[in-house]
């Protein structure tokens, strides 16, 4: 059939719109603003893009339209669809009905950690030489691209959002998903956009689990008050726990993280010896060792994966070192996400280098407060701290950065200039340093703009 997707530069959309057309779909999409690098990826692909919502798109003459979560009730575009009665779904609902059937679905949710999890887990399959089908929010360098789609493959690792499924289903987008294994990485209050409690989370939380047979396996970390409340709402599918106390346990060899034995049910199975860094990325690794054990791949050929596992992209990335001093770029928006990304990076560095934070609050939940008092302590193990807040535009701030943070003190920089940013931190970074500078989204490119000040202060 021929589908249009409505919100196509997204990336799980535009991961959708690549295993729509490896199933042998005709498709097309529209987006405001068409977008790299997902618009270069999927025009690639031989898939037309429209820029905007504009309804003159129904003479495309498609069978069928998948609608994103980004659009609402009011886009020219929906309310066309809407009046002539022409058939729509959500890109959950179209993947539950047209891939995932039949398929072994590992599914990886959590507020925490899915990218990086889901990227393991698909390489420990392309490793073991048993390729799986892939749906995942970012890309790993050993997987090349976002999602692939090849019907000869059994199973189909996903990264399970907890974000609402579109503006008619209001959802999370994993209970369409309908897993076999489900990594339940962690939960912890998020999307205040949409939730208003961690409770609520937590509903969404068990209505996944629900869905999962009884011949399936759910993996938790061993200690989550959140993930036991869930469970405690009725649980029928076995669980094997991973972290401290847990079934699966990683017994550190270096402080770094980057060597440890993995443990299970007491018994050593082999040596993790990687590139990765942080006991964050121990327990993901223990998650996805595990689910991918239920699926079939010995414990053995998992960490022969993860040995040669080369990250994923916008997860502690360097992106260049200029004369001593390293920028690193890093999706950490979530005050748990910044504080265990700092800790992984001064367990690599260690504790004589100098660590400066840059960060942009930039998700919703960011953006209005909810968190912004467990900052500081989230920030502790940077040196020095630049926050960049707009004060205006859809991405401002609804709270004030400099009032926030007083309790870092003469560690803080903060203000509404992103010039200003980059030129604070190029005149105070020395060789020895590292710069981590994490946002969820594009940052305004200051990565690049603090390499070439970095190289331009050199120079003079």
């Amino acid at each position: 059939m021929h589908v249009h997707i409505l919100g196509i530069c997204g990336t799980f959309m535009g991961g959708l719109a690549l295993i729509a057309r490896s199933a042998g779909h005709t498709v097309t999409g529209c987006d405001a603003g068409v977008y790299p690098p997902m618009s270069t990826q999927l025009q690639e692909q031989g898939i037309e893009l429209t820029e905007g919502f504009d309804a003159s798109q129904l003479a495309l003459g498609a069978d069928l339209y998948i609608v994103g979560n980004v659009v609402s009730r009011g886009n020219p575009l929906m309310e066309a669809i809407l009046d002539r009665n022409l058939p729509y779904t959500s890109g959950p609902q179209w993947l539950a009905d047209h891939v995932l059937r039949g398929q072994h679905v590992l599914a990886v949710a959590g507020t925490h950690g899915k990218t990086t999890t889901s990227s393991m887990l698909a390489w420990i399959f392309d490793h073991a030489g048993h390729p799986a089908n892939f749906l995942i929010g970012g890309v790993a360098p050993d997987l090349q691209v976002s999602a692939r789609f090849q019907p000869g493959h059994t199973h189909f690792v996903i990264e399970a959002d907890e974000y609402d499924t579109a503006f008619f289903d209001k959802r999370s987008k994993f209970v369409h998903y309908h897993p076999r294994t489900a990594i339940l990485n962690n939960l912890e209050f998020d999307h205040a956009d949409i939730f208003p409690s961690l409770a609520a989370i937590e509903t969404q939380f068990h209505h996944l689990v629900r869905t999962i047979p009884a011949s399936g396996c759910i993996i938790r970390p061993a200690t989550s008050a959140a993930l036991d409340r869930v469970i405690a709402q009725g649980c029928w599918s076995p669980i094997e726990t991973f972290g401290p106390g847990g079934h699966w346990q990683a017994r550190p060899l270096t402080d770094d993280g980057q060597r440890c034995d993995i443990v299970f049910d007491g018994q050593r199975e082999g040596t993790l010896d990687w590139a990765m860094a942080g006991t964050h990325n121990q327990s993901n690794a223990l998650a996805a060792i595990a689910a991918a054990r239920h699926a079939g791949i010995s414990v053995q050929d998992s960490i022969s994966a993860l040995n040669a596992f080369q990250g994923v992209r916008r997860r502690l990335e360097l992106r260049g070192t200029v004369n001593g001093v390293a920028v690193y770029d890093d999706f950490a928006h979530h005050p748990t996400a910044i504080a265990t990304t700092l800790d992984g990076l001064r367990r690599r560095v260690g504790h004589a280098a100098r660590i400066l934070a840059v960060i942009e609050p930039r998700s919703n939940t960011m953006k209005l407060g909810t968190m912004a008092a467990q900052l500081p302590a989230a920030l502790a193990d940077a040196d020095l701290t630049f926050c960049y807040g707009a004060t205006h535009g859809k991405q401002a701030l609804g709270w004030d950065p400099a009032k926030v943070l007083a309790p870092l003190g003469e560690r803080l920089w903060s203000g509404s200039d992103l010039q200003a940013l980059a030129q604070a931190v190029c005149r105070v970074a020395r060789p020895g340093d590292h710069i981590l500078v994490m946002s969820n989204g594009s940052f305004g490119g200051i990565h690049q703009t603090l390499l070439d000040g970095l190289a331009h202060r050199q120079t003079h």
